[in-house]
């Protein structure tokens, strides 16, 4: 039987007030997978980001670097992963501005970030 990702988030942002490292271990494996839709999957690195802003890197950087996922959704992980870890943001907006199949203004915005990242 497959498990619906939703009510996996839904058990998440639940557990989330009685047992917050849980929660955090729930969201990190649903950013992390990649068969789950892409704002899902980063609404679940956002509630992470909350919770445990460095477990959030993992399910940034996941999301920013999984080609599948929307150019926009790749940007906002990467974005949201400069606030809790500059150098893994780095990584992941290189890999957005080097990426070919992604659309020039998303590559222009991972490069314009990449460059205040070099210069923080």
């Amino acid at each position: 039987m497959n498990r619906d990702p939703d009510d996996d988030m839904n058990a998440a942002e639940d557990l989330a007030a009685r047992d917050s490292r849980a929660a955090a271990e729930a969201f990190s494996a649903i950013a992390c997978d990649s068969g789950v839709g892409d704002e899902l999957r980063l609404s679940a690195a956002e509630q992470l980001a909350q919770l445990d802003p460095r477990a959030a890197a993992q399910g940034c950087l996941a999301i920013a670097c999984d080609r599948e996922v929307a150019d926009e959704v790749r940007l906002s992980a990467a974005e949201l992963l400069a606030a809790v870890d500059s150098r893994a943001a780095s990584q992941a907006c290189t890999a957005i501005a080097r990426d070919d199949e992604v659309g020039d203004e998303v590559r222009l915005s991972a490069a314009e970030q990449l460059r205040a990242l070099a210069s923080a």
